[in-house]
């Protein structure tokens, strides 16, 4: 029975619970931005590419 206690005390699998579960909501939130983040990095990477030339 103490070992069970012991087990239950433990707080190591907290840890990667929190992390699935944030990998999981930033997941989520890419699926559904994913549009505006397409065109967000596209601009980006033309206002680079296009900026590059003068330097």
């Amino acid at each position: 029975m103490l070992g069970f206690k012991k087990f239950i005390m433990e707080e190591d699998a907290i840890g990667v619970v929190e992390m699935i579960l944030i990998l999981v909501v930033l997941i989520g939130l890419v699926l559904i931005f994913k549009n505006q983040l397409t065109s967000l990095v596209n601009s980006i990477f033309k206002n680079i590419t296009k900026k590059a030339g003068t330097v």
